[in-house]
């Protein structure tokens, strides 16, 4: 096995029809693990090979891949573009040194290139740039590069590459550094990237800038070190043209991979501390990827930060202290290709089977001594369904097979919603919980059914209120006697009771009866029977019986004095409230702020972000459920959002009064 100072690990990222699939095909042909490319429109790639992707002709998971070039091991992961698979590119993201981003020659940067840069650039990883595609009418390498540099800036986003020709006569590259014969149409172009680089070098070494500036010539070796330190420290991002389809310029940034890609052979940030990778010593590795395969069950991928993992060995789940799995068989993949392995070194992504209790984000060791690295961090879901099955009975078997997903896909969500009482499936928009739900069917046998989720409301008050209720009931024997005289108020949160009953008008073994009451009542409200909360209920007055007074008697008069009080203290609806954050292009600002608006939101503020413009607000939850879609149709698929709780706010009295009417006639069929 080489070396990890030869093995190169990067993920290739960008938005949707960029060529990225297009791409990977061609650097396993060229390292020899395939003999020719396929094609997406075949549905015949060695990544897109999941079911749900060939029949859809794009890629929903991220695949992992590996080849050799010129001695160099490649491992490498092609990611989907489009926005409602993030996760998977967040977790390739997570597991790679590097990041190359593929831009098409045509649309220029898009939201799914804004999403790499930025997630790549959050990791501090190296970037990348590829403009693929300029083989293609209309394609456009000079108009590319502006609209990177008008998003990042000139003196970052530096070609290392030109192209020579265009569209249909695109026919090669120009190394802009070390090229001698350069077309005399580019020429110009060439020695401005060049006087770039050079700047940019000079500034990584004070004596190198000194010299620079003293107007010596550097050395081959010298602007090579300086290249490769610049862009190990993030201030540049080389950019290379090519064609994946016509084979243009991909060799070059193959050679350019081994030249200036970084090696695993590091550092990483542990706890704050920076600690050595190594070859040797213990193995450490996170885990970033996981699959149901129909053949061998669950596979687990690994990308190996340090040391050497050998295959059947024991090893150590150190996020979850105290698990101890076997690593059987270790694999290297190439799509769903299992190539075996004795030992997998820094860099290197393997996958094994029927591990019992790892999962995604944790990570693993041949040690119990080293400390746990990071885990990922992945997006928080924008789009929620109530679920149920369409069989009744098969409640749990839906449940079970949820549980399995999310072990695959941690941006799919689960949770039971205690206030609506409603089993609740997230995720980052409608195609993805399509793909959710298409998996139940044909992977699980268990079909779902989807509707639109009650919003949780809540219920609290603007004034004070009083209420009374005696509770008295005789039906021979042993009667019910109870009388209650509460208040209320408001609160700043929560909510409070207090006893202010004097002179034993309740007898205080009666008063958490009154409470218990009271506490049923605030799980369902008298306006739209939801949650009540910023409320104090103080219990002042009452009345017993020696004999008939029981804590049943004084539960009822507590929960009907206060659905009194409640009534007389002008009670408000509550509703969730959510910032968000939309990234679009700037030709959609106009069209989303003015939906926004619609939506009964508040514009908050206005950003740039890798070249996209981020619209910044807080929106009623119950104006966002079809957001996914409606944002998709509005940007023609160019915009994406993040959505987080902010907040309870009052119901404006209108749409409120809508809420309790619609409500009641709910509650009144019921009863019907």
């Amino acid at each position: 096995m080489a070396s990890a100072t030869e093995c190169r690990n990067f993920v290739i990222a960008g938005h949707a029809g960029s060529g990225k699939t297009t791409l990977c095909e061609l650097l396993l042909t060229k390292g020899g693990v395939i003999s020719r490319p396929g094609s997406v429109e075949a549905g015949n790639t060695v990544s897109d090979f999941m079911p749900d992707e060939q029949e859809r002709r794009a890629g929903i998971y991220a695949s992992v891949m590996n080849c050799t070039w010129k001695g160099h091991p490649f491992f490498f992961v092609d990611t989907p573009g489009y926005a409602e698979f993030i996760g998977e590119c967040a977790a390739a993201i997570r597991a790679a040194d590097a990041a190359l981003v593929v831009l098409d020659g045509i649309d220029g940067p898009q939201i799914g290139t804004a999403r790499a840069w930025k997630m790549s650039k959050e990791r501090r990883i190296p970037r990348f740039g590829l403009v693929n595609r300029l083989d293609k009418e209309r394609a456009d390498f000079k108009r590319t590069l502006e609209q990177m540099r008008k998003n990042h800036g000139r003196n970052v986003i530096i070609p290392l590459y030109w192209p020579v020709g265009s569209e249909a006569n695109f026919k090669g590259v120009v190394n802009v550094l070390f090229d001698k014969e350069i077309p005399p149409e580019i020429a110009d172009d060439v020695a401005e990237c060049r006087a770039l680089w050079m700047d940019a070098i000079a500034e990584t070494d004070e004596e190198l800038m000194m010299r620079y500036l003293d107007g010596e010539t550097l050395s081959d070796e010298e602007i090579h070190n300086g290249l490769r330190q610049s862009i190990r420290n993030g201030s540049t991002i080389p950019v290379f043209a090519g064609s994946s389809t016509k084979d243009i310029g991909i060799t070059e940034l193959m050679d350019a991979m081994v030249d200036i890609f970084p090696s695993p052979l590091n550092y990483v940030t542990v706890d704050g501390a920076k600690r050595k990778i190594s070859d040797d010593g213990d193995a450490i590795g996170i885990v970033f990827k996981s699959i149901n395969d129909p053949f061998v069950g669950q596979l687990t991928f690994v990308r190996t930060v340090s040391g050497t993992f050998k295959a059947d060995s024991d090893i150590y789940n150190l996020s979850r202290p105290g698990v101890k799995e076997r690593f059987g068989s270790l694999f290297f993949m190439n799509g769903k290709q299992q190539t075996p392995t004795r030992e997998a070194g820094p860099g290197t992504i393997f996958a094994v089977a029927k591990l019992k209790d790892t999962h995604i984000g944790d990570t693993v060791s041949s040690t119990q001594n080293e400390t746990a690295l990071p885990r990922i961090n992945f997006p928080n879901p924008v789009t929620s369904y109530a679920v149920t099955p369409a069989k009744s009975g098969e409640d749990e078997k839906i449940a079970t097979a949820l549980h399995k997903i999310t072990e695959c896909d941690p941006t799919v969500r689960l949770s039971r919603n205690d206030e609506t009482h409603e089993f609740l499936i997230s995720g980052m928009g409608d195609q993805h919980i399509g793909i959710v739900v298409k998996r139940l069917k044909d992977q699980f046998k268990v079909e779902a059914l989807l509707n639109t989720p009650k919003v949780p409301y809540r219920e609290t008050i603007t004034g004070n209120g009083e209420g009374h209720y005696r509770h008295k009931k005789q039906t021979g024997g042993a009667g019910q006697f109870a009388e209650v005289f509460l208040r209320i108020a408001p609160c700043e949160e929560g909510h409070e009771f207090s006893n202010e009953v004097v002179g034993g008008a309740i007898p205080k073994n009666f008063i958490p009866a009154v409470e218990k009451g009271v506490t049923e009542m605030l799980e369902r409200g008298p306006l739209v029977g939801c949650r009540v909360e910023r409320v104090h209920v103080a219990v002042y007055d009452g009345k017993y019986h020696p004999v008939d007074s029981n804590e049943m008697a004084f539960k009822i008069a507590g929960r009907m004095a206060f659905r009194e009080a409640m009534n007389n203290a002008k009670p408000i609806l509550l509703e969730p409230i959510m910032r968000v954050n939309v990234h679009i292009p700037d030709d959609y600002m106009g069209d989303i702020t003015g939906d926004l608006n619609h939506k009964r939101g508040r514009i908050l503020g206005m950003a740039a972000e890798e070249g996209m413009e981020v619209v910044q607000a807080e929106v009623p939850l119950a104006e966002m459920h079809k957001y996914a879609t409606e944002l998709r149709s509005m940007t023609q698929g160019r915009g994406s959002f993040e959505m987080e709780f902010v907040r309870y706010e009052p119901v404006p009295p209108n749409t409120a009064a809508e809420i309790i009417a619609k409500h009641q006639q709910e509650m009144e069929a019921e009863e019907k």
